[in-house]
């Protein structure tokens, strides 16, 4: 994909990062343009954003002021000299948003996971030059992501930018929604130029989490950050426990540490080279001892298959998850890290036993005939 970067979606462009904040959702004249005065009389984003039209989840919940905000959004324009953002989720908000002059449109979460919502909206996009971003599905389903990407791109936009705002949790965790960065740096990795911002407002889902999330994207180099601000949180509509006040949100802008690549620097890049060649010749070892790990897995199967023995041993399974942990606390590695690790390296020595012993009973130079238990 060709994109334009951020710096080059409007002429006299210059936000790095790209910082768009405001409400939620727009609820009144007054609200919006109140929040609007405190941003700019704070630290004023580049872009003011703010729903119009909210899908919520369940029904009788305030789904949005509709259309008659749009004239509240042009006042904001008009006299703060923001750009404006603005969430559609069918055809005809992005019809709307078109008549209204927005700068900038998102795609939000729940239209992203619908590949259909997202054909019908590239339609409506086709020929039209106007900035999307495009949230992540609720589920972390990188594939869906890049679809609507995908999709949106083919429409012929390539001012276009991914939104990170997590993925729904099937259990209670501390964030609303679980950040799974590895994701995010995933889609970077096949999508070079493809700026990522991120939307710590949805991830927290509580106010006092956003500055840690904010600053967490930051040292990832993400691209930018939206932020939800409202005047007065405890009277917001909708999404009231993560929206911050004025205050808030420019104290968390101006402690925000901003990190550069620092590329020009030899004496800060060869530091760096020397440290990134140290992690290389580790890393090379790891693989080699993980290549010899599995090697000796495959000796096991054949001793299990030889002896009538089932792949599984739990009783050593919970030995090694006991052991290697207690080493791992010792050594100031992470005992959650540890165990994913080891869970990945046990699910592959299962399966190349499982495999070892599958061709020897086929060449019946196994021990019995009981079926495998893994």
């Amino acid at each position: 994909m060709k994109i334009i970067p951020i710096k080059n979606w409007f002429g006299d462009f210059e936000s790095d990062p790209l910082i768009i904040a405001g409400p939620c959702s727009a609820e009144s004249e007054e609200q919006v343009m109140e929040t609007a005065a405190l941003l700019k009389a704070t630290y004023p984003p580049a872009v003011f954003r703010s729903g119009l039209w909210k899908p919520r989840t369940r029904p009788g919940s305030f789904n949005g002021i509709g259309h008659k905000g749009m004239r509240w959004l042009r006042k904001v324009k008009e006299e703060f000299g923001f750009r404006i953002a603005v969430e559609a989720a069918i055809p005809k908000h992005i019809e709307e948003c078109l008549k209204g002059d927005v700068d900038i449109i998102w795609i939000g979460a729940r239209t992203s996971s619908n590949p259909y919502s997202i054909e019908e909206i590239a339609a409506v996009l086709k020929g039209v030059d106007i900035p999307v971003l495009v949230k992540n599905p609720l589920t972390p389903d990188i594939d869906l992501w890049i679809g609507a990407i995908e999709r949106i791109y083919s429409a012929g936009i390539n001012k276009i930018a991914a939104v990170h705002r997590g993925f729904s949790p099937f259990e209670r965790t501390v964030y609303r929604n679980m950040p799974k960065w590895e994701i995010p740096i995933e889609l970077r990795r096949r999508y070079r130029d493809l700026p990522v911002i991120c939307d710590p407002s949805h991830i927290s889902g509580d106010a006092s989490l956003v500055p840690e999330v904010a600053q967490r994207a930051m040292d990832l180099n993400m691209s930018g950050l939206m932020i939800e601000v409202h005047y007065n949180p405890s009277e917001a509509l909708s999404d009231s426990r993560q929206q911050l006040k004025p205050d808030a949100y420019s104290d968390l802008m101006n402690n925000l540490i901003i990190r550069k690549a620092r590329l020009d620097d030899p004496v800060i890049m060869d530091y760096l080279e020397e440290l990134r060649d140290q992690v290389d010749s580790i890393d090379h070892q790891l693989i080699e001892l993980l290549s010899r790990r599995m090697e000796l897995s495959d000796l096991i199967g054949e001793h299990k298959c030889k002896n009538n023995m089932a792949v599984l041993q739990m009783e050593r399974w919970l030995e090694i998850l006991k052991t290697r942990i207690s080493q791992a606390r010792k050594m100031k590695v992470g005992p959650n890290f540890t165990e994913n690790f080891l869970k990945l390296v046990h699910e592959e020595s299962i399966r190349r036993q499982t495999e070892v012993m599958g061709k020897l009973r086929n060449k019946g130079k196994c021990s019995g005939d009981d079926s495998v238990d893994n």
